[in-house]
């Protein structure tokens, strides 16, 4: 299997959520539908605008739309929002 359903196994019975401030290319692209490009245009979103306020923020990255981001919402968070230095 592939996705959140791989990362959700991989961690047991209490999942980590990805915090998508911090999260590199990886982490991202075990979230489902998200494969490399999703997860670059995720990573050059944040390095150009600064760090997500909220997950639905996520919403203004290009090929993230609500489908999309409904399929990964419970396996994210945003605990980093300190800018980029």
């Amino acid at each position: 299997m592939r996705g959140g359903q791989e990362y959700v196994e991989a961690a047991g019975a209490q999942p980590r959520l990805v915090d998508i401030n911090t999260a590199d290319s990886s982490e991202l692209q075990l979230l489902p539908g998200i494969g490399e490009a999703k997860a670059a245009a995720i990573i050059e979103y944040r390095q150009t605008y600064g760090y997500f306020s909220d997950v639905d923020a996520l919403l203004e990255v290009p090929g993230i739309g609500e489908s999309t981001l409904e399929g990964f919402r419970a396996y994210v968070c945003v605990d980093s929002q300190e800018e980029i230095p």
